[in-house]
């Protein structure tokens, strides 16, 4: 969809190379209006004082002329200034912007409106499976920034300020990201449009693991590690400015036919103002501390979804409830690795061939580290991608 925008043609700096131009015709002006009265007295005997008098008032003609014009300057400056503020502010789109090809605005609301499959919910809205007139099946978001009765929902510089955010991640293109592909502005909600993937989530993949409905081998999860740490690298050091996911866990990690992984719900939780990012067993300590959010935050999560690849158990399990398991998944693989127990911790479905337990126990100390209690002993994840490719060739 074709975009307007609008803009006045004048610049700040034009209008600052304007101002001595200005000064010198308030001068000019003003000279010549004192000519001017000179010329219609005739000439008569003058005393002192008179001329003295004289003098003043072409002083004072030609003070007010330099002030008259200064503010003059001042003023129209200030008002060009506002209206390209206001001409370049970006409108406030009302119906379907639209990012993709193969999706039309008209499509869009019908589907919109019709009954939807649930997929899944989240703290900040439900994702909804549907299908367009074309045939195209997508999975919508029903994304509700704000609390029932706070002021956010009426404020028009917070919408405007969601939008520009949603068309800046809507340009983001990498294999391992979900891209947005449309989004709808409703009075009290954002309807965000992604590809379907009928594979589901990392989640749903672990849950069928552990009910040996699928088989994941090594190798496939070493992918899918590779995968999540690609995409959190794209959106660390390769987007400018810089994207933190705030809300990474299996979940959020959306997989393929192939179990490629691609990354969903990155950086719609800094547009939740009221969303509490602690909540999640996947959060990094400082986010429970003084709710500071890092890039190392997000290398944290991942390093406990390398944990569940690595394991097999979910984060919430009650086994880690116990003290001899140190209270969290993190502790434990610690505390195994620093006793040489580290083979204990994996996957028993795993277990086999001996180069890839050495490629796994490798992948455990990964993990470990980017679990460090102080985000500055974390690596990054620009660092991360070449230790876990090396890991295996991919």
């Amino acid at each position: 969809m074709e975009k307007r925008r609008y803009s006045l043609g004048v610049s700040n700096s034009t209008v600052t190379a304007s101002l001595p131009f200005l000064f010198v015709l308030c001068l000019y002006c003003a000279s010549v209006q004192c000519q001017e009265s000179s010329k219609v007295t005739p000439p008569s005997p003058s005393t002192p004082t008179q001329s003295k008098n004289g003098l003043k008032r072409i002083l004072v003609s030609i003070f007010l002329g330099v002030l008259t014009g200064l503010i003059g300057a001042v003023v129209f400056a200030f008002v060009v200034r506002f209206l390209v503020r206001y001409m370049k502010r970006t409108p406030i789109l009302k119906g379907p912007v639209i990012f993709s090809p193969k999706i039309t605005p008209k499509s869009l609301q019908s589907a919109l409106e019709n009954e939807n499959q649930l997929l899944g919910s989240s703290s900040n809205g439900k994702y909804y499976r549907t299908a367009l007139d074309n045939g195209l099946t997508i999975a919508v978001k029903r994304f509700e920034p704000f609390e029932i009765g706070s002021p956010e929902r009426q404020s028009k510089s917070i919408k405007r300020r969601i939008q520009q955010e949603l068309e800046m991640l809507a340009s983001l293109r990498h294999r391992n990201l979900m891209s947005l592909r449309a989004y709808v502005r409703e009075p009290d909600r954002f309807s965000l449009v992604y590809d379907y993937v009928p594979t589901g989530s990392l989640e749903d993949a672990m849950n069928r693991v552990r009910e040996n409905e699928l088989q994941l081998g090594w190798e496939v999860r070493l992918r899918i590690a590779v995968g999540v740490i690609k995409g959190l690298r794209y959106l660390h050091f390769e987007c400018a400015p810089q994207i933190l996911h705030y809300n990474l866990k299996p979940r959020n990690v959306i997989l393929d036919a192939e179990f490629e992984p691609r990354l969903a719900d990155f950086g719609l939780a800094k547009l939740t103002p009221n969303l509490d990012r602690a909540t999640s067993g996947y959060s990094a300590p400082e986010c429970f501390q003084d709710c500071r959010y890092s890039d190392k935050s997000d290398v944290f999560s991942f390093g406990m979804i390398l944990g569940v690849l690595l394991t097999g158990r979910d984060p919430t399990d009650p086994f880690f409830g116990e003290t001899a398991s140190g209270g969290s998944l993190g502790r434990w693989l610690r505390h195994l690795q620093q006793a040489g127990e580290a083979r204990e911790a994996l996957d028993k479905s795993l277990l086999g061939e001996e180069v890839e337990e050495d490629e796994m126990l490798m992948a455990v100390r990964i993990a470990v580290v980017c679990q460090s209690e102080m985000p500055a002993d974390r690596p990054s994840s620009d660092e991360l991608v070449p230790m876990l490719s090396q890991l295996h060739s991919f």
